[in-house]
């Protein structure tokens, strides 16, 4: 069985940085793309982050130019590194990737989420 486990949430005050890890571990062909999703309190789960097999990133607007996200293909992991955090990005943050289980079968596995909390 194929499982994300995610770490590094904790309590922050505004302006400090926390860094996010995240390690699939199982029985996998490969890993294509990796992602962080978050769900603020009474709001919708948005992507934060994403980054392809090859390096290829993406953010939203509301992190660009503070968050960067990183990956190991090695080790399997994907890293979130988080600075200047802001009251508004406490929520809990889920890994997501997309495991490749055969060369030609993949599916969609998301992490149990770790809570980043950000005091003012």
């Amino acid at each position: 069985q194929v499982q994300l486990v995610e770490s590094g949430g904790g309590l922050v005050q505004a302006g400090g940085s926390l860094r996010l890890s995240c390690v699939a571990s199982g029985i996998f062909f490969s890993i294509d793309d990796m992602g962080w999703y978050r769900q603020p309190p009474g709001k919708q789960r948005e992507l934060v982050a994403s980054i392809t097999r090859s390096g290829g990133t993406d953010y939203a607007d509301s992190v660009k130019g503070r968050f960067t996200i990183s990956r190991d293909n090695a080790k399997n992991t994907v890293t979130l590194q988080m600075n200047s955090l802001k009251p508004e990005d406490a929520a809990v943050y889920y890994c997501n990737a997309q495991i490749r289980i055969l060369p030609s079968q993949t599916r969609t596995i998301r992490g149990q989420g770790t809570q980043v909390t950000v005091s003012s």
